[in-house]
């Protein structure tokens, strides 16, 4: 039997692979159903090939002793992260993001021509958000362009203050709360639906969270589609007007997207396509004669969304994905809250798992349905495999114990056509959704904390509190993360440790045996993920109270205490609920700092402002000085009608400089 192929021959294989699925790539377009499976048919087999070489060739022999337990325990989870990939490549194959719209078009046309639109109760959930916070779904929420008549905006008070309820009265939304907050947001929800039933009792209710604020078409993009009498719920994206911690602690807002892209984009449509996608918990619409079936929004867990989807599928309705920019909300602002809201996540799709009536252990669920739960459960999962990722070569360097026995030559034979397909195949699929150590870091920067929610769910699953996601903060100085740095920071030093020991130990030989060198490049790799993950733990000052959408609307000026015309040539540059900044013609003179101008442009009412600060060229900035009917309007038009702020799309040359300049001036000073 010939032996393996050298270094060479098998470096060679693998740049063979990487150019061909690379001009594959190039070639076909992930938007259509033929090109999806023909790259799924071509980047599949090197991974199970991996796959079954890991398994079968690398695992030492068995033994209570902590070099095979290690091998295995390290086996099992990059299986289930293999498995998770595999399933993802197989569920993508389909997506209904077209065929949906095409339908909302052709219903939400019928209901115009028609007149006949259907009444709806919107219900805003809030839990101890901040008015400045609330405000912004309120005040859109009352912009919605749906008939008057056939709309109630509903706040849902989870913790009974009384100058929220007056808020309301101002504004004209109704209020509703409740003595206590038994089963927490769902409980809250229960409340509210009970309620209107005997006031409004709108055949379809509309669910935002405290933070979301829907844009005017919402409902009417929505309605339409319960035409169809399989649909139980419609359920939109979250689109975000702040940068996520990861986007904003990197530097790089405007070239990468939020880590949820992906899912939000690309999984939801292609789950849909296969009637399984699923309730997020805001931005959703349910029919309430199907509430009245299933006795309100289901209790039993913190995940009361999906709860809801497959509590549905067991009578035979199902989640209809409408993929469009409908509503837009609050990040989560720090990388803690974004760690915890990621850990109740896993802890509410871990419940639902193990519910009497839930889709692994109930009935009525067809296989297809239960196939889908299990993929969402490998997500969570799968996810130690990065922490043990990252510190597999620390092991070696001081245990001496390899994660799996090979050589360099098998690792790159087989291991590298598999990692080319994996990557190459994700960036092609997602459309510039996932980026080269920026998926690696977003993902690395909450394994941690997940996979510690994760063991504590398998022990005890039930009876923890539902921990809200804090938003709407501001920070005015850089802060760090101290224990997600320790984290990382030994991870980096320990690795660094190893490598500089097989390097320039005084026992170590003089050329590099090939396990080390194998182990030089792996702790490399981890090494510059940990470095990325540092930088996230510095978490930037995010001065501003207030997030500024760029606008460059042309825009009419004039001082206030100059009677006469509006000067032409001024550019809206950019706008919050706060301020604006101006950029002024060169003909145009700047006005003094203090002075107070009047401006107008397209879209808005006229506003009032001071001048605080004239940068270079004439850049105005301004603080908004106005009453609080102004200032809800100006709230009321800017949120109800954002225009998009964070990237859609990933930029890697782009992203690479956003990360540089982060490294070059990690404290953020200038």
């Amino acid at each position: 039997m010939p032996g393996p192929p050298d270094l060479l021959e098998a470096l060679r294989a693998g740049l063979g692979v990487l150019i061909a699925v690379a001009l594959l790539a190039l070639l076909l377009t992930p938007r259509r159903a033929f090109d999806r499976a023909l790259m799924a048919l071509v980047t599949t087999p090197p991974i199970l090939i991996y796959l079954h070489w890991r398994y079968s060739q690398t695992l030492p022999a068995y033994d209570f002793a902590f070099e095979p337990i290690w091998a295995r325990l390290f086996f099992t989870f990059e299986a289930l992260s293999i498995i998770y990939s595999l399933g993802a490549v197989l569920i993508t194959l389909r997506n209904s993001e077209a065929r949906v719209k095409a339908e909302a078009d052709a219903a939400e046309a019928a209901l115009a021509a028609s007149g006949d639109w259907p009444a709806v109760d919107v219900m805003i959930c809030t839990y101890n958000e901040p008015l400045p916070v609330l405000e912004k779904s309120i005040l859109a929420a009352l912009s919605l362009d749906y008939p008057p008549d056939r709309v109630t905006i509903w706040v849902l008070d989870d913790t009974r203050r009384a100058w929220l309820r007056d808020y309301c009265a101002e504004v004209g939304a109704r209020y509703i709360t409740r003595a206590d907050n038994r089963a927490a947001k769902a409980g809250n929800l229960n409340n509210g639906w009970r309620v209107t039933a005997g006031e409004t009792n709108a055949p379809l209710i509309l669910v935002l969270d405290a933070d979301f604020a829907p844009q005017r078409r919402m409902l009417r993009r929505m309605v339409g589609l319960f035409g169809d009498a399989r649909v139980g719920v419609v359920q939109t994206p979250q689109f975000y007007y702040n940068p996520d911690p990861i986007q904003h602690n990197l530097g790089v807002t405007a070239a990468w997207v939020d880590d949820q892209r992906m899912f939000f984009d690309l999984f939801q449509p292609a789950k849909d396509a296969w009637g399984c996608a699923f309730c997020v918990g805001t931005g959703f619409m349910v029919r309430r004669d199907l509430l009245d079936r299933l006795g309100g929004f289901p209790e039993g867990a913190v995940s009361e969304d999906i709860y809801l989807t497959y509590g549905l599928m067991r009578h035979g309705y199902e989640t209809r994905w409408l993929n469009e920019r409908l509503s837009i909300g609050l990040s989560a602002e720090d990388i803690a809250e974004y760690c915890t809201q990621r850990a109740r996540w896993c802890l509410g799709t871990i419940q639902v798992a193990l519910l009497p009536d839930g889709p692994m252990r109930g009935r009525g669920y067809t296989l297809n349905q239960r196939l889908h739960y299990l993929h969402g459960l490998l997500h969570w999962l799968s996810k130690p495999f990065l922490p043990l990722l990252l510190i597999g070569p620390a092991i070696y360097w001081v245990f001496g114990v390899p994660a799996f026995q090979t050589d360099h030559v098998d690792f790159v034979r087989y291991g590298v056509p598999a990692l080319v397909c994996f990557w190459l195949h994700s960036a092609w699929i997602s459309r510039g959704r996932s980026l080269p150590i920026f998926t690696e870091a977003a993902h690395a920067v909450a394994a941690l904390p997940v996979s510690i929610a994760l063991a504590s769910a398998l022990l005890r699953p039930f009876g923890r509190p539902f921990k809200v996601t804090a938003k709407g903060s501001s920070r005015t100085a850089m802060r760090f993360n101290r224990n997600f740095a320790l984290g990382f920071g030994a991870i980096i030093v320990a690795n660094l440790g190893g490598i500089t020991w097989s390097l320039l130990g005084p026992s170590q030989p003089v050329e590099v045996p090939a396990e080390d060198l194998m182990n030089i490049v792996w702790a490399s790799i981890a090494i510059i993920l940990a470095i990325v993950c540092l930088l996230v733990c510095c978490e930037l000052p995010r001065p501003r109270s207030e997030e500024r959408f760029q606008l460059n609307r042309p825009t009419r000026i004039r001082l206030e205490r100059q009677p006469g015309p509006l000067r032409e040539g001024a550019t809206l540059c950019d706008i919050s609920a706060g301020g604006a900044r101006i950029a002024l013609p060169e003909r145009l003179p700047p006005p003094a700092v203090g002075s107070l101008i009047w401006c107008e442009f397209s879209g808005l009412d006229p506003l009032r402002g001071r001048v605080v600060r004239i940068g270079q060229g004439g850049m105005l900035g301004l603080v908004w000085e106005m009453e609080a009917p102004e200032r809800r309007r100006l709230i009321a038009a800017l949120f109800s009608q954002a225009p998009e702020n964070i990237a859609g799309t990933g930029d890697f040359r782009r992203a690479l400089l956003g990360l540089w300049g982060r490294i070059r001036n990690p404290d953020a000073r200038r």
